[in-house]
C-alpha cells in the first residue's frame, strides 16, 4: 500500500529520495483518504527554505483544511502545476502524479527522523484503532 522507497511523517506526507540530495514529497495514501475529494493545495514556490516539521503549505477538501508539514529541511525545487490546477490527482495518485513538490534536502541525516514503510504502516493501524 505505502511505496518502501518512501519515508513517512506522522503528519501523514512522504518524501522519496532521489539522486544528489533531492526528494519529491506528497500527502500518504492515509491522508488523503481521510480528507475526501481534495479541492485546492496551497503549496510554496520554487525557492523558498522550508525547515523539517514546520508549516509549508495547506491542503482543503469536501471535509476539512489541514496544513502541510515538511518532512525535511531544505528548498522547494519545483511545484507540481498539474496538482495545483487539479488537486484531485492527489486523491487519485498519491505516490505518483499527485505528489506536491520536489525538494533540495539540505541535512540528509533528517530523513533517519522519518518512519520507514513497514513503521508506518504499524502506525497507521495505531492511528485507525483511535478513531
Amino acid at each position: 500500500m505505502n511505496p518502501k522507497d518512501c519515508k513517512y511523517t506522522k503528519e501523514h506526507e512522504w518524501i522519496r529520495p532521489e539522486v544528489g540530495n533531492t526528494g519529491q514529497m506528497g500527502l500518504a495514501d492515509y491522508a488523503q483518504s481521510h480528507m475526501g475529494d481534495i479541492v485546492y493545495l496551497d503549496l510554496p514556490t520554487p525557492g523558498t527554505q522550508i525547515q523539517q516539521s514546520q508549516r509549508m503549505g495547506e491542503v482543503e477538501s469536501v471535509k476539512a483544511v489541514a496544513d502541510i508539514f515538511a518532512p525535511v529541511s531544505g528548498k522547494v525545487l519545483e511545484t507540481n502545476a498539474a496538482v495545483v490546477n487539479e488537486p484531485g490527482l492527489v486523491n487519485h495518485d498519491c505516490y505518483g502524479n499527485g505528489w506536491l513538490v520536489k525538494l533540495e534536502i539540505d541535512n540528509p541525516p533528517e530523513l533517519d527522523n522519518l518512519m520507514d514503510s513497514p513503521e508506518y504502516e504499524t502506525y497507521v493501524v495505531e492511528q485507525s484503532k483511535e478513531e
